[in-house]
């Protein structure tokens, strides 16, 4: 159970990397060396009561925790993997760090000081991960590299609200306390459209974190050779770093789950994260759940997958909804597109109505009453508060009539 690492075979170094959360040595990933990985509990870990929660996947039936984890080859367990950045923002900061984009042990390695919620790795001497000789022979970049990790595909990075000079970027990531989120050279208007659903959102009655548009030029620090610096970006306060110096552990979905970032469209549906969360957070937790679905199928987010929901430990040890984040109405970019997940058997938001809740409450267990209550009182809160929205009125007309459209075909 120690985080000691195995024996490799002749010649095949052997490397670790301490896990911690906070200040609380959780255990260990080793490479076997021929990209063999393994993550072990620290003994100490195991063996204390009262300790943090690193994830409920890692939970057995009885509520114990699993002790034996599964070797794997070149990527991580999906715990870890996700907690690393997708596709295009993935590849830029592993260039930065003469990383390559697929050894997600060194990839981790890189990034293991400004991880997502409380969760750090490093390794127990505090050295840098190795280039590989491909990696070597790059010319090496005279500016430092990004350090944060942000899952997700949209560029998006840690930044500092600084009262007097805007969002700054800090160089190593450590510490920022909001997200910045830079616009789309696809998608016309992400941002605006952002900021426009999670502040209705907020007036709905939904938890959001704080948001605020801002203009991309005037963000610090943004590196010089990213197309998407333009326009105005989405600044939204992280609330895995409540205050200064403070980490709160988060996790999403696909990590509760054991599932690959890959595969965050399948392998649950909605009623899966119902269940767990009325197990784990009771009424309070379906009834903010419930708020959620009702407003993603009426504003027509087709990108509520697992990774966009996540639980958070404030104590700790118990896992309350995290905020809700990446509310976005995707319709208008992607008319023809379906719910990420299933919801009481249907992907087709013209489908989705009160009986799909009531279907989807029975087969995960929860409250019928309370779930088709909160639906209803939901749907007319968001239907009334939508036409004199001022966010969504200042949004492109394409895009705002295309979501009005889609709302008054939604049957709830």
């Amino acid at each position: 159970m120690n985080p000691t690492p195995a024996r490799a075979r002749a010649g095949s170094p052997v490397q670790t990397l301490e896990v911690r959360l906070g200040e609380t040595l959780v255990g260990a990933i080793t490479h076997l060396g021929n990209e063999n990985l393994i993550f072990s509990f620290d003994r100490t870990y195991f063996e204390t009561e009262n300790r943090p929660t690193l994830s409920l996947g890692f939970k057995a039936a009885d509520g114990s925790l699993i002790q034996q984890t599964r070797p794997t080859h070149v990527r991580l367990s999906p715990f870890f993997s996700n907690l690393l950045p997708e596709a295009h923002l993935r590849e830029y900061l592993a260039a930065r760090g003469g990383v390559h984009p697929d050894r997600e042990f060194f990839l981790l390695w890189l990034l293991g000081a400004d991880l997502p919620g409380a969760v750090e790795v490093a390794s127990p001497d505090g050295t840098e991960p190795p280039a590989t000789e491909e990696e070597m022979d790059r010319p090496r970049r005279n500016d430092p590299p990004f350090r944060f990790s942000l899952a997700g595909v949209q560029l998006k990075f840690s930044a500092l609200m600084e009262a007097s000079k805007g969002l700054t970027l800090p160089v190593d990531g450590v510490g920022g306390d909001w997200i910045v989120k830079l616009p789309s050279p696809r998608f016309e208007a992400v941002p605006e459209n952002e900021h426009a659903m999670m502040t209705l959102a907020r007036v709905v009655g939904i938890d959001v974190p704080e948001v605020q548009l801002v203009a991309t030029n005037n963000i610090g620090r943004l590196p010089p050779d990213l197309p998407e610096g333009f326009g105005q970006s989405l600044a939204v306060r992280r609330f895995d770093r409540p205050r200064a110096g403070e980490r709160v552990h988060i996790e999403d979905f696909a990590q509760v789950f054991g599932v690959y970032p890959e595969r965050k469209y399948h392998k649950a549906s909605y009623g899966t994260i119902a269940r767990v969360l009325w197990l784990e957070t009771g009424e309070e937790g379906v009834t903010e759940y419930t708020r959620r679905l009702v407003f993603n199928v009426l504003i027509g987010n087709a990108d509520a997958h697992l990774k966009n929901w996540s639980l958070v430990y404030p104590d700790r040890r118990t896992p309350k909804l995290a905020p809700a984040y990446d509310l976005v109405g995707t319709i208008p970019y992607l008319p023809k597109d379906r719910l990420a997940l299933s919801l009481g058997d249907t992907k087709e938001f013209a489908e989705v109505d009160l009986q799909r809740f009531r279907r989807l409450a029975e087969k995960a267990g929860l409250p019928v009453r309370l779930v088709l209550q909160t639906a209803r009182e939901t749907a007319a809160r968001v239907r009334d508060l939508w036409p004199t929205h001022e966010p969504a009125r200042a949004l492109p007309d394409r895009i705002r009539e295309a979501i009005g459209t889609h709302m008054r075909m939604v049957p709830l």
